[in-house]
């Protein structure tokens, strides 16, 4: 089970040098470390999570905020709902509460090992059984089909802070976090996303399988095993089953992944590169098990730990090094530990000094 290091001296596994250039991000000019990203790219197959410095935002008014009353509805429901849920848990049996944090881990690293990791990244592969564990991961969390959740995510990657990211951080933690929901996309998001090369996530049949059935599969993996489950197995309530392994559940599922594009893109530390808006943020990791390193990740997106400290805070690179072990995950990504270095003496707030 091998991993492949990104380093300035290695030839095999290489990147090349580490060079400098002129970005900008936003509104913000800077100077940013770079690896030979067409190398990079070349073995990952894919450019689309690399920030695009070209990009300039359109002059003129912005385009009127439209309101999205079923998503705003929607979401008011789950969540006095996850409130009421809150309520019951003294009176829920052991078993559901264990069965409920199962379904939550489970619908967890479909997000951050699946449609984060692998997909949106290629920072590993994996094989069918694998895939498909990670679909059903996926499709329990009910974030959007694997193919649209890549395509978003890739956007916010190559226009991080910008019109065309669909999460914006500039328009606010409220937005960054649920607003950007219950709101039409800005049309750049539209724009920009329909002209990334997705070619690999459509070539990927299990992906596809899921998003034509994408609808059922949550009925089924969402809401309706969770609930039978308990109810069925160890005779809990039928209102416990529904509040607290479905919707409890997957109200505080949704928040850690929201959690990533707005606290860890406001507050924290920048020790790889404070000329961007993603932080280190060790809560927001605990939450969405390894994903709050999130200044270390916008400044290496391909690295599959998301994170230099490997399992610290990081459950989702435990679990890709256990699938390594078993033989059902290959090809890790990583960066090395002089390009990490050179990094951060060159773009880092100097918090690295004292961490």
């Amino acid at each position: 089970c091998l991993s492949k290091e990104f380093s300035s001296t290695s030839a095999t596994t290489t990147v090349g040098t580490v060079t400098s250039r002129v970005t900008r991000n936003g509104d913000a000019i800077m100077e940013k470390d770079f690896i030979n990203h067409e190398d990079l790219a070349g073995d990952r197959g894919m450019v689309d999570d690399l920030f695009d410095e070209t990009y300039r935002e359109k002059e003129g008014p912005r385009p009127p905020v439209r309101y999205v009353w079923r998503n705003i509805i929607l979401m008011s429901l789950l969540h006095i709902g996850a409130i009421f849920g809150l309520t019951l848990i003294p009176s829920a049996k052991i078993q559901t509460l264990a069965w409920a944090v199962l379904c939550f881990v489970v619908s967890a690293l479909g997000i951050t090992a699946g449609s984060h990791r692998l997909w949106s990244h290629r920072s590993y592969k994996a094989t069918l059984p694998l895939r498909i564990f990670l679909t059903i991961g996926n499709s329990v969390a009910f974030q959007n089909d694997i193919y649209e959740w890549v395509r978003d995510h890739r956007v916010h990657h190559k226009f991080s802070e910008t019109d065309a990211d669909p999460h914006n951080a500039k328009r606010g933690f409220f937005f960054s976090h649920i607003g950007w929901l219950l709101v039409r996309k800005h049309p750049d998001v539209i724009e920009k996303g329909q002209k990334l090369d997705l070619s690999d996530i459509k070539a990927d049949k299990v992906v596809m399988f899921q998003r034509r059935y994408y609808k059922p599969s949550v009925v089924l993996l969402c809401f309706t095993l969770p609930t039978l489950v308990p109810w069925y197995f160890w005779d809990e309530s039928i209102i416990i089953s529904f509040f607290i392994p479905a919707i409890l559940r997957y109200a505080v599922g949704l928040n850690a992944t929201w959690l990533v594009n707005s606290a860890a893109h406001m507050f924290g530390n920048r020790p790889y590169d404070r000329h961007i808006n993603p932080r280190e943020n060790p809560l927001v990791s605990l939450g969405a098990l390894g994903e709050g390193f999130h200044n270390y990740h916008h400044t290496f997106p391909y690295d599959y730990s998301t994170s230099e400290f490997g399992w610290r805070f990081n459950l989702t690179t435990a679990f890709i090094d256990l699938m390594c072990l078993l033989g059902l995950a290959s090809d890790r990504k990583r960066v090395s530990k002089e390009v990490i270095l050179a990094r951060k003496m060159r773009t880092g707030d100097g918090s690295h000094k004292s961490g």
